[in-house]
């Protein structure tokens, strides 16, 4: 029997197949643990050190183009909508994301996929202008090379919340994405507790209002912000085209298993809460039924110099061939 090493974060939905309650056949799964499992994006899409593993969706994407041997299956681990990502420096002045225009805003690495997306939505929902915006980071890209002409990096190896609170950067986003870390993803990556927002002098956020927001821009437009695809080497699909349908369903049959365990997902609270803004299951796999959100990605990432022109956006052709009846 084939091993699989096999890179997940810790997310309830994927135990069973860590744990070999569901089964892959003809392959045993071999779970490798990576912490912070954004350390292992960089190590597959550079090193293919892996036979399966977690990725940022735009990551892989730019993988692709630049053809890298890797694969994927239309399993999204992670999801989360964005409107409270943005978080305003206390003394910034924006009140309004037409604000931001002209400002300096942190964010780990330019190609982060909650970057992608955060831009996306202050582009097209609000017509904020990107171009005229300084992008400061603090991390490398996974993919280098595609960073447009505004982007600063900061040299003295501070952290952006020292820089947000420090004012020196008008708005930052958070989380991993920006302030809610110090230092490339490796072993005892510091994650520096962030200040409740709008403590005095403290940072704020550009909504203050967003579940509101972020509901009522995902049943205008149907997207859902996806991230932690699967991605698996090129080469084990050529050798196997049965894999990838064999893997999506082990998936599948892991996800099913941890929602009749825990239908109300209180293992994972804020997917729980997703799945009540939504009316529906927070973490829906397969590539028909996350078309839009999938179509939203790719265009986003054309929009912002991430990805060519030309670069498919028909959500099938950004997987391997297989059955992924919706999940």
């Amino acid at each position: 029997m084939e091993k699989l090493s096999t890179v997940l974060g810790d997310y309830a939905h994927g135990r069973a197949l860590l744990g070999g309650d569901t089964e892959v056949p003809g392959y045993a799964i071999e779970p490798v643990q990576v912490s912070p499992v954004i350390g292992a994006y960089r190590r597959m899409v550079r090193d293919l050190e892996f036979d399966v593993c977690e990725l940022a969706p735009t990551s892989y994407l730019m993988a692709v183009q630049a053809g890298v041997p890797l694969t994927a299956i239309p399993v999204f681990l992670n999801r989360r909508f964005h409107h409270a990502d943005v978080q305003c420096a206390a003394a910034s002045g924006v009140r309004f994301p037409g604000d931001l225009a002209g400002k300096r805003i942190g964010v780990r690495a330019y190609t982060v996929t909650t970057g992608v997306w955060v831009r996306g939505i202050l582009h097209a929902e609000y017509g904020l202008d990107l171009g005229s915006v300084t992008w400061v980071v603090d991390d490398e890209d996974h993919i280098e090379g595609r960073a447009p002409a505004n982007v600063e990096r900061v040299t003295d190896g501070r952290s952006l919340g020292a820089l947000l609170r420090a004012g020196e950067i008008d708005a930052a986003l958070s989380g991993n994405a920006g302030t809610g870390r110090a230092g490339a993803p490796l072993a005892g990556w510091s994650a520096p507790a962030e200040e409740p927002p709008g403590a005095a002098g403290e940072p704020y956020p550009l909504f203050p209002d967003h579940d509101v927001l972020a509901t009522d821009w995902h049943l205008r437009t149907g997207i859902y912000p996806l991230h932690s695809v699967i991605a698996l080497r090129r080469e084990l699909v050529e050798r196997d085209p049965g894999l990838p349908s064999a893997l999506y369903a082990a998936f599948a049959e892991s996800k099913r298993l941890q929602v009749a365990a825990d239908p109300e997902w209180s293992a994972l609270p804020r997917l729980g809460k997703q799945a009540r803004q939504l009316g529906a299951d927070p973490i829906p796999y397969g590539a028909d039924r996350n078309d839009r959100s999938l179509r939203a990605l790719v265009e986003f990432s054309r929009q912002q110099g991430l990805l060519d022109a030309d670069f498919p956006a028909e959500p099938r052709r950004l997987f391997a061939e297989g059955d992924y009846p919706d999940a």
